[in-house]
């Protein structure tokens, strides 16, 4: 590489071995700053050089003095060449992050076919479309870092306000709230799998650290649940709207929200396996071991097709259905939940919240199943096959509080004191007149 210095040795023109132009370089402010002259001479190259250093020196100048440096337009203005300007330094060139999602989305609904739920599938391409896109967007892939992921999490928690004026009107547009600790996280798994999509593609060096910062290890708290007193209390109240409704063309709805409710504490059923159940999936069998009839269901969930055994009181609500609306086999059990009048029943009990402040709804219903079992004693790993769960799962959230899972007799465990020994005659030992030959003499001590 050939080079040369200006300005006292202040600015360097050089031009490397690969190139025919001449280049530019001069330390101020503490960076280095380079521009090529586009010139081949090396005296227009110093001259250009000359002009440029003076235009970087003043506004350096600016800069020191907290004064603000002209804009391009303001250098048009000014008569300053085009090319004294510094030229825009050129964006990250590769795959952007559309490109990537584009191709995890067709991929994704292929691979896992028949092996997770559509609507769960669905998901990801929802995610895309409304949060992860407009923020990565056409971003190159080799921009997104971990600094950039922090920077989103951030824009989700805080959602934007409404106007003080739109406020007052009480005609402000629904902003976007807060999104729950399972959104965020459901979001940055979506996240992450695109970028494992670009990894495998040979997109990107590596992957990103994704990990929270700051984040202390969370409390584990049960999740929201019936007691005994407060199923009763429920379903008593659901039984007696089934008989008289506010409104006589609310009847049908009241009388199947009742049997809805004791349906699915009786069966452990989420809500979405709930809604998909036909009363071709449902069969009143009559049991081998315990001589009672109880419904054999095949649930289809987003763990694919799985079965469960009721307990018996899911018949008649299954019997009062059945009758009630005379189905086809194709047709579905509930449908779609009436989460209002579950919502306005709650309300009116008291029992919308429970005593940690977390709200009760028609999953809680699955909840009050799994902790009732527990509570008569039933073997945790069978419940959680009939749930379609794990155990580690309904050890960490259902039976932690359950003051049954408790043995006493265990915990009250006391040792049986040790029984104590005769004192022994002291042994003869041998002081050092002995060790002498002498004879030990006691002290007088009066």
């Amino acid at each position: 590489m050939e080079s040369h210095t200006l300005m006292d040795g202040k600015v360097h023109v050089y031009r490397r071995a690969n190139s025919s132009f001449w280049q530019c370089a001069v330390f101020l402010g503490g960076r280095n700053h380079r521009q090529t002259t586009r010139q081949k001479s090396l005296a227009l190259a110093m001259d250009f050089a000359r002009e440029w250093y003076m235009e970087r020196y003043a506004d350096e100048r600016l800069r020191r003095r907290g004064l603000p440096i002209p804009t391009d337009d303001e250098r048009a203005a000014a008569g300053e060449p085009l090319f004294l300007r510094p030229r825009p330094k050129a964006k990250p060139a590769g795959p952007t992050f559309r490109e990537a999602a584009d191709v995890f989305v067709a991929e994704y609904g292929v691979i896992t076919h028949g092996e997770r739920n559509a609507t769960y599938v669905e998901g990801k391409s929802r995610h895309l479309r409304l949060y992860l896109l407009p923020y990565f967007g056409d971003r190159p892939l080799s921009e997104i870092t971990a600094g950039l992921i922090q920077e989103y999490r951030v824009h989700r928690l805080n959602p934007p306000e409404a106007p003080a004026e739109k406020r007052s009107r009480g005609r402000a547009k629904a902003l976007p709230k807060r999104p729950a600790r399972s959104t965020m996280h459901q979001e940055l798994v979506t996240l992450r799998q695109v970028l494992k999509t670009a990894d495998r593609k040979g997109w990107i060096a590596a992957l990103p650290d994704m990990t929270a910062p700051y984040k202390a290890s969370g409390k584990i708290s049960h999740r929201a649940w019936f007691s005994p007193d407060e199923y009763k209390r429920l379903y008593e109240a659901t039984r007696e709207r089934a008989r008289n409704p506010k409104k006589e063309r609310w009847r049908g709805e009241c009388e199947q929200l009742h049997d809805y409710v004791l349906f699915m504490v009786n069966t452990g059923l989420r809500p979405d396996e709930a809604s998909r159940l036909e009363y071709r999936d449902v069969s009143v069998v009559l049991d081998d071991e315990t001589n009672q009839r109880i419904l054999e269901i095949e649930v289809r969930g987003k763990r694919g097709v799985g079965y469960c055994k009721s307990m018996p009181g899911a018949v008649q609500p299954f019997l009062r259905l059945r009758k009630r609306h005379d189905p086809k086999q194709t047709d579905l059990v509930f449908g779609k939940v009436q989460r209002e009048l579950l919502n306005t029943i709650l309300d009116e009990l008291g029992l919308k919240t429970d005593r940690e402040g977390n709200a009760r709804t028609a999953y809680s219903l699955r909840h009050t199943y799994i902790c009732l079992r527990l509570m008569e004693g039933a073997d945790i790993y069978q419940i959680a096959k009939n749930c379609r769960t794990s155990v580690e799962m309904i050890e960490k959230f259902y039976a932690s509080h359950i003051k049954n899972t408790l043995d006493a007799s265990a915990i009250n465990v006391r040792k049986p004191p040790k029984p104590r020994k005769a004192p022994s005659a002291p042994r003869r030992g041998r002081t050092p007149e002995r060790l002498h030959g002498e004879r030990h003499v006691p002290l007088d001590r009066t």
